[in-house]
């Protein structure tokens, strides 16, 4: 018995898991006010729903545009295609994404892999079953990179500049490409890569143009956003600066309760961890035959490291290094759990946790 729960997780096993783990996120939120209600109200759910509505009817007026707009063009696409309302559409196209990494994480990098990346990261699972835009841009990120792999560079490319209109530092998987292909001396497919991923940014960027005025509307909006006295970005208001300091800073400018600090401190070192495992000896024969997910894998990480706005810096770490986790729990294969068990147990309550942490954890004490 022993033995059969040591066997390595299935595909089709890992994608029960997630299901199960979705199923005990519904029940902890329907004790909570119910799914529509926390959807909602949740992070910036209210800005995509309107940005998507904007989209569906192609009528900008009065839209403020904040965020990039990947992901309210999807859920604006699916809602237009299954006449389903756009919250509804948000937490489809974010729970399908969701599924579709789980798979794609595991033809990537193994199951266990795939199931750590799943089941443990309280904001992936919040973002996943709540609504979110890290869902779409992994699915659209590991996508990429499996057709990479396969020889196919500029799908790669596609998928990699639509996963860019989702969540801007995916573009570091378009650097990783353009490297990569540059390495082989790949010229032709470099300038049809480059050409594609161009095409797409055009296209973005031309509703911003015509009906805003700014080409680089969504790109400012994290560079000059007006916080209000309470929300003052860093000290100096720049997006990145030393490793750590907005951090160290925002920890300290803002305090927070012992148990959020906890659990952010936890994934910080759990990334440093593994972006320290990536520099090992085992590793290095893998990162010289995938020379784009290094590139990708170093850049990103140094993004998330060194991200300056000191009220965001540490609290929403959990959130920023969503995208780059699969790498860091590969690069920790060796210290993962290989029982199964385990792995049942995280999609049976780890869900459940991450349920009420989207409300604030103290709402957990105040229901029992």
């Amino acid at each position: 018995m022993c033995k059969q729960w040591k066997a390595e997780l299935s595909e089709r096993e890992l994608l029960t898991l997630v299901a199960t783990s979705y199923g005990s996120f519904r029940v902890a939120i329907s004790l909570l006010g119910g799914w529509r209600y926390l959807a909602l109200a949740f992070g910036d759910n209210d800005a995509y729903c309107r940005v998507a509505a904007a989209l569906r009817q192609w009528d900008f007026r009065g839209v403020g545009i904040q965020h990039f707009m990947g992901y309210p063009y999807a859920i604006a696409g699916v809602s237009l295609l299954t006449h389903l309302s756009i919250i509804s559409s948000l937490g489809l196209v974010s729970g399908v994404a969701a599924a579709v990494s789980a798979f794609l994480v595991a033809r990537l990098f193994g199951t266990r892999v795939a199931a750590c990346f799943a089941l443990t990261n309280f904001a992936w699972l919040q973002t996943s079953f709540l609504g979110g835009s890290e869902p779409l841009a992994v699915a659209l990120g590991m996508g990429a990179f499996l057709s990479f792999r396969r020889g196919r560079p500029l799908l790669a490319a596609l998928l990699g500049a639509l996963a860019t209109t989702v969540r801007p530092l995916m573009f570091f998987i378009l650097a990783g490409i353009a490297f990569a292909l540059l390495r082989e001396r790949r010229y032709v497919k470099l300038v049809l890569a480059a050409a594609l991923s161009v095409g797409v940014g055009l296209l973005y960027i031309w509703p911003l143009m015509h009906y805003f005025g700014d080409p680089f509307l969504t790109i400012r909006s994290y560079t000059s956003r007006d916080f209000g006295a309470a929300n003052v970005p860093g000290p100096h208001g720049h997006l990145f600066g030393w490793p750590f300091h907005g951090i160290i800073a925002g920890t300290i400018l803002y305090p927070a309760p012992l148990s959020n600090l906890i659990l952010s401190f936890s994934w910080i070192a759990l990334v440093a961890a593994g972006a320290a495992a990536m520099f090992s000896r085992n590793l290095r024969e893998f990162w010289k035959d995938n020379v784009a997910e290094a590139v990708f894998c170093g850049f990103y990480l140094l993004a998330i490291f060194c991200y300056d706005y000191v009220i965001w810096a540490r609290g929403s770490f959990m959130r920023f290094s969503i995208s780059v986790l699969p790498f860091v729990f590969f690069a920790l294969l060796r210290w993962l759990p290989k029982d199964r068990r385990v792995f049942w147990g995280l999609a049976t309550l780890v869900p459940v946790l991450a349920a009420f942490s989207s409300r604030g954890i103290h709402s957990l004490f105040h229901f029992l």
